[in-house]
């Protein structure tokens, strides 16, 4: 066992047969007998904006791994402009790791890079976690509404545009927001690079090109059969949450949570109640609906 923490662990790095150099933390339980959790992560996210309660509670029981993918904080080389290229460089990392098998946890952009990891390795995953996300070709995913647009997109993002992307509207909600933000914003040491604005207009465009409207598309899902488990804000203004209900619909072995009174940032919001139902369904301890 690590005494690392999601606010101390280091930077790691290594480079890939691809020749990217990825920026990586790894820590938690050795020994387990469970594969690593790999933590994808979303649109202009760096190893820094996990929440530390999530990481941690997960870490207790495992080893976990939270990825910079290419050209993203600390991480050498370009992002690609598709997912599908994204998924390709973060299977360029597990190979450099030597990890053959792994469970994966992807949030929101992370969770369509997953996707794609398993339609394209499927023997090197386990189990999977898709967190406010949706299929590619899913419903009213084209591009984002234009005030989520502008917030996602400011170089100087502030609390207001936080709040207004990952939370609620209600008081109960963004109350929760701001304690996220003081969590996620308290490291001290090891800070992961800032991203730059080629980044966003990278991730924007796979992002684009994956929700243009295809219902064809979904017959894809068929090849995760993986358990899965698909879980969600109720109003999600990012990702629409009908978007969750149509994985778990057509995905062989999915399961489907909905966290009620939250948005795109719920497993933020609620960090140690959604890190406790990832904890059961990894160990395989989560009914099929509820």
């Amino acid at each position: 066992m690590t005494t690392s923490t999601q606010l101390t662990a280091p930077i790691l790095d290594v480079t890939a047969a691809n020749g990217v150099t990825y920026a990586y933390r790894r820590f938690g339980l050795t020994g387990s007998g469970a594969p690593p959790l790999v933590f994808l992560q979303h649109f202009r996210g760096t190893l820094d904006n996990w929440d530390p309660i999530l990481v941690d509670t997960l870490a207790a029981g495992r080893e976990v791994i939270l990825l910079d993918n290419a050209g993203v904080g600390s991480s050498s080389g370009e992002v690609p402009a598709t997912v599908t290229e994204m998924a390709r460089d973060a299977i360029a990392f597990l190979d450099a790791l030597g990890l053959a098998r792994v469970d994966l946890l992807g949030f929101s952009l992370g969770g369509m890079v997953a996707q794609e990891i398993a339609l394209l390795r499927p023997r090197g995953v386990r189990r999977i976690v898709l967190a406010g996300t949706g299929p590619r070709g899913g419903r009213q995913m084209h591009g984002w509404t234009l005030d989520i647009e502008r917030a996602a997109n400011k170089d100087e993002a502030e609390l207001d545009d936080l709040l207004h992307i990952f939370f609620g509207v209600t008081e109960s909600s963004r109350a929760l927001g701001v304690q996220y933000a003081q969590r996620v914003f308290s490291r001290t040491e090891n800070p992961d690079k800032a991203n730059g604005p080629g980044v966003a207009r990278a991730q924007y465009d796979a992002i684009v090109e994956w929700g243009i409207p295809d219902p064809g598309r979904l017959a894809r899902l068929a090849g995760i059969t993986q358990p899965t488990l698909v879980a969600a804000g109720d109003n999600d203004p990012m990702i629409p949450t009908i978007n969750s209900q149509v994985l778990a619909d057509h995905l062989p072995n999915a399961r489907l949570r909905i966290f009620s009174d939250a948005g795109h940032g719920f497993l933020f919001q609620y960090p140690r109640q959604f890190a406790e139902l990832v904890e059961g369904f990894l160990n395989d301890l989560v009914p099929a609906r509820g």
